[in-house]
């Protein structure tokens, strides 16, 4: 096609097909200029070929009417303009006076390193033009008759590229087709549909929207060669893919039904029936002369597959599946085999037995005769191969009967025996534990006892702290008591061996500064006596010691928490009260403190190589607390404070709540009230202790300091006396501790 125009090869020379190409003789401008397209087609459809394009190139001629003088003054500069002639393609202008030529961008941003110069810098060269060469670039050409300045935007486009191909299709007859095509391009390309060659038009079995294709209900008509065209102004690009709907009866010669199926009495089945058919077949199920229904225990499934739940003896026999649609029937059959469960009817049990002894674990079942059995033992999770010889352990028994004979066991033979058993349709276990105890202490003296609680960690850089807990003198088994340790790096095939003969000791320190700290060691621990060594406990896994940390709050290795001191004016640092704080925390309220008061506070990191340096100290002063005022009778003292004022960070006082009690008794009463004055009715026989705390959202905020109320002789009397409410106090300890943690941070 040109133009959209067939071209009838045999009317006209011109044109030749060579195998799938066009040859052109002669080509002319006005002739044979245009756009080409190939269709191609075969007894399934027609696909029609991107399109291409025909140019040709020219040069024409410059005009020969003569220019016009140019006049000029002295010293200023001049532009000859040189329009070239008529052309299609590139040219190249060449000049007596070529000047220098530079490049840059307008935006101010560097030209990219992977800019290319040619013909004397006149061509500026983009490879793999990107998103981010896109701008205004200034090209700069001067000689020594003067400069100019030209300048251009580049504007990236991109031409259609798939994301999503449409794939061949093969469905039934009325099945449903939904095809995708996505492309990508800038700008957004477009899409249409091809059927053999042929736009395909929306009908009411089809709809199209942009990259997508529906077809409902598929016929015989509908098969064919599709294609999705996707184009934007620079390039249309296709995929293609057939459709083919298929019409065919059922047929079981690509799919049969299994011949033969075996089940176990109280098991279930699947019994597949899944023949090609086009549109899909209706199934039915025949044992023997009947006709299946469903009930409790036998399902239809919807891909036609039987199932049968809790089968029993009466379920075997062969299986008729009979697929039908309006193209024909076809039937195929199998045959259920019911075999009986297998069942341990002996299993292995716990035995406690004495080093030297020979023991038999049973592990007998019950099978159905037809069905061979295989018995596999495992010790602690390892399976015993009885093929190497081992010298202890014997499989005896016949062909139901499993047992394992271990002969001469020793200490080490301890632990948890499995019996597996396994069939052609089934496997089962059971377990039993062995435990072996050794001779009296007058008959066999080698340390018996595994050390336990292996464990360590911590300590400063470079070492590794190995602890375990002792052993007690009664366990030992006789004289020159001692402990064994082993450790190795994680990964490493080699192990250290330390022999401690402390009887006492449960701590190890090996030191190694080549190693980095915090690396995981393998470490097992053992004990030995004159007699012999006994055995090794399980491995553990222990870190090797980290450096403290070397700034306020950054340390090395896994830093665990802070430590706060905090100190007054008229108190040295080394008196300082400490709040330790563990975990990532940034901010410590810090209660108790007294009103009107200067104190200074620093933080230190610690871990577990250590604490680290302290911050630089920080000072503030505590706010004076409100005024407290109580008047005493011998029957009641009654109360008033100052309404406590939040700060801008703190929630608002909804309440308060007076706690008070006896002096020298622990028994608290407390009561609430939502004023700034009280009255406590309480027999004035002894000294009382008041303290004040505030009530907001949260529950309970700060306190006052507690107020000490002595017993009067007379009937009344008056004082006042200033105490704090810690709300103040709080808030400063907590900005306290934020600016050092801020300071510290810079």
């Amino acid at each position: 096609m040109q133009n959209g125009t067939y071209i009838d090869l045999t009317m006209s020379y011109h044109y030749r097909l060579v195998g799938g190409s066009l040859a052109i003789n002669n080509p002319h401008t006005k002739q044979d200029i245009g756009t080409y397209q190939c269709l191609a087609t075969n007894s399934f459809g027609t696909i029609l070929s991107r399109k291409a394009k025909l140019q040709f190139a020219y040069l024409g001629h410059f005009e020969t009417k003569t220019r016009s003088t140019v006049s000029v003054r002295e010293g200023q500069g001049v532009v000859l303009l040189c329009g070239p002639p008529p052309h299609y393609g590139g040219i190249v202008f060449s000049s007596e006076f070529f000047p220098s030529i530079s490049w840059k961008r307008s935006d101010g941003h560097p030209l990219g390193w992977k800019i290319k110069h040619y013909k004397s810098k006149a061509v500026l060269e983009i490879p793999d033009f990107q998103q981010e060469d896109e701008g205004s670039y200034e090209c700069t050409a001067g000689n020594i008759r003067g400069r100019n300045i030209a300048k251009g935007q580049l504007i990236i486009y991109a031409l259609p590229q798939w994301d999503i191909k449409i794939q061949n299709a093969y469905l039934s007859l009325y099945d449903n087709l939904f095809w995708e095509c996505k492309a990508s391009g800038k700008p957004s390309p477009s899409y249409s549909w091809l059927k053999n060659g042929q736009p395909f038009v929306p009908e009411e079995r089809i709809q199209i929207e942009n990259g997508t294709l529906t077809v409902t209900m598929l016929n015989m008509s509908d098969s064919g060669l599709y294609q999705c065209v996707a184009e934007n102004k620079y390039d249309t690009i296709y995929t293609n893919a057939e459709l083919r709907v298929i019409a065919a009866a059922p047929d079981f010669s690509k799919n049969p039904v299994k011949q033969i199926s075996i089940a176990q009495v109280g098991g279930e089945v699947t019994i597949e029936c899944k023949p090609n058919a086009s549109p899909k077949a209706v199934i039915n199920r025949i044992k023997g002369t009947n006709i299946l229904q469903q009930n409790k225990r036998v399902f239809m499934l919807e891909d036609g597959s039987l199932k049968i739940y809790n089968i029993t003896k009466t379920d075997a026999g062969a299986y008729i599946c009979i697929a039908m649609n309006q193209f024909g029937i076809a039937r195929n059959s199998g045959t259920l085999i019911v075999k009986e469960r297998t069942v341990i009817t002996v299993p292995p049990s716990k035995m406690d037995v004495t080093v030297g002894e020979s023991i038999v674990l049973p592990c007998q079942v019950s099978h159905d005769l037809s069905t061979d059995v295989v018995f596999t033992w495992s010790f602690n999770g390892d399976v015993i191969d009885f093929t190497r010889g081992v010298n202890h352990f014997e499989r005896i028994g016949g062909e139901s009967v499993g047992d394992l004979m271990i002969r001469n066991i020793q200490l080490h033979y301890s632990g948890k025996y499995v019996c597996m058993v396994q069939t052609t349709i089934d496997s089962l276990s059971a377990t039993g534990d062995v435990i072996v105890r050794g001779k009296s202490i007058k008959e066999y003296n080698f340390p018996v006892v595994v050390p336990t609680h292996v464990n360590g960690g911590g300590g400063s850089c470079s070492k590794l702290v190995i602890t375990w807990e002792s052993v007690p003198e009664e366990l030992q088994n006789g004289e020159g008591f001692g402990y064994i340790i082993m450790f190795q790096p994680l990964g490493s095939t080699t192990w250290m061996k330390v022999v401690v003969a402390s009887v006492e000791t449960s701590k190890y320190v090996y030191r190694n500064e080549s190693i980095t700290p915090l690396s995981p060691f393998e470490v097992k621990v053992g004990v030995y006596n004159n007699e012999s060594e006994g055995i090794l406990s399980s491995i553990s896994i222990v870190y090797l010691g980290e450096d403290e940390p070397q700034s306020p709050l950054h340390g090395t290795g896994i830093q665990e928490g802070y430590l706060v001191l905090y100190w007054t004016d008229d108190s040295k640092e080394t008196a300082a009260s400490k709040v330790s704080i563990n975990g990532n925390v940034t901010a410590k309220n810090i209660t108790g403190l007294k009103a009107n008061t200067l104190y200074f506070a620093t933080v230190r990191a610690y871990n577990t190589g250590g604490t680290g340096p302290p911050s630089a100290p920080v000072n503030i002063t505590t706010k004076k607390s409100p005024n407290i005022t109580w008047t005493v009778t011998n029957s009641k003292i009654c109360l008033n404070w100052e309404h406590v004022k939040t700060m801008e960070n703190e929630s608002e006082v909804l309440g308060y709540n007076i706690f008070y009690r006896q002096h020298r008794q622990s028994k608290t009463h407390i009561l609430e009230t939502n004023n700034t004055s009280a009255e406590l009715l309480v027999p004035f026989e002894e000294d009382y202790l008041i303290e004040i705390r505030t009530v907001r959202d949260g529950g309970d905020g700060s306190s006052s300091e507690e107020i000490k109320i002595t017993k009067m002789s007379n009937l009344s009397s008056q004082a006042t006396k200033s105490s704090e409410l810690v709300v103040h106090v709080v808030t400063i300890g907590v900005m306290i501790l934020r600016c050092i943690l801020a300071s510290s941070a810079l």
